[in-house]
């Protein structure tokens, strides 16, 4: 009789995964899948179910790890909520499964995962593309994973400048006051973006409102939003002249608009660049555009819950 899997919350999954800890787990399992070893990570491109009358999707993340022996899934709900709406855009639950035995071993809070894995992610590209003087930040959203952004990119860098744009003011002005240090609130995304060296886009825009003419030359985007085949955060301009980096190729090229719509070419993945097989071109402008893996939610899984286990 297998024992009852452990339940997380996500209180405790925040307060477990910590980025210091996560973040060469990434590193290290993005670098594997990049080599293209079948026999060691096994990781379909994500099932999607649309909700037509709602204006959402159900996405199922599924990846086995083997050498790590990590069986997990990850269920995601997001919708494209109205203006005004309090209803969060993206809701989660992550499950490990032990592999020999095919039970279920924990049940945990998948937006915190989601946020911080995605977020660590984006600083792994900032590491390896942003320019050398790296002095303004600018954030495009101010939901869950704009904080999230917000919190390890200025952990692990140091910019003078804070920006944030928002559609919704009064969103952005919560998001201030919750911090310690300033941040300007911009009114447009273009006051946001003129000059920055390293722009997130965490929206749930479904149209470009980041356009290339405004980028500063050299300057890193790290591109959150817009996981469908016909959403998009990012112009053709923009897509068309910088260096375009992903998490997946396949991923890509199935379910991200900005590189559908725009007819862009992918340079790499960004485990190729982390494994050495191709270069981090930081002195031209790149865009990491990021739709999130199995992978990450597994190994972010896996380490919430060894460190539970430490403590109980």
């Amino acid at each position: 009789m297998s024992e009852s899997p452990v339940l997380l919350n996500k209180h405790e999954v925040e307060r477990l995964l910590t980025y210091d800890d996560l973040i060469p787990r990434l590193e290290s399992v993005m670098g594997k899948f990049s080599k293209r070893d079948s026999s060691e990570i096994i990781q379909p491109v994500r099932s999607v179910v649309p909700i037509q009358q709602h204006s959402g999707f159900l996405g199922v993340m599924p990846a086995y790890l083997t050498a790590e022996g990590i069986l997990c899934t990850k269920m995601v709900a997001f919708y494209q909520r109205a203006e005004g709406s309090s209803l969060p855009s993206t809701q989660a639950t992550v499950l490990l499964f032990h592999p020999e035995h095919g039970n279920v071993t924990a049940i945990m809070d998948g937006e915190a995962i989601t946020a911080k894995r995605t977020a660590a992610v984006s600083a792994i590209s900032a590491k390896l593309f942003k320019p050398a003087l790296s002095e303004v930040l600018c954030i495009l959203g101010s939901g869950q994973q704009a904080r999230s952004h917000y919190d390890v990119f200025t952990k692990l860098f140091k910019f003078k400048e804070v920006r944030l744009w928002s559609r919704r003011k009064e969103m952005a002005q919560r998001f201030v006051n919750d911090l310690q240090d300033p941040v300007t609130v911009c009114s447009s995304v273009k006051e946001a973006v003129i000059g920055a060296d390293v722009i997130v886009t965490a929206t749930g825009a479904s149209q470009p409102i980041l356009f290339g003419e405004w980028v500063k030359p050299g300057a890193h985007i790290a591109a959150v939003g817009a996981c469908r085949p016909d959403w998009r955060e990012l112009d053709d301009v923009l897509m068309r002249e910088a260096v375009v980096y992903v998490d997946s190729r396949e991923g890509a090229t199935a379910e991200s608009g900005d590189i559908i719509l725009s007819g862009a070419e992918v340079f790499a993945e960004l485990g190729e660049v982390i494994n050495g097989s191709f270069p981090a071109q930081h002195e031209k402008t790149t865009v990491f555009k990021s739709l999130g893996m199995g992978i990450q939610d597994a190994v972010s899984a896996k380490l919430v819950l060894e460190k539970w286990n430490s403590e109980y």
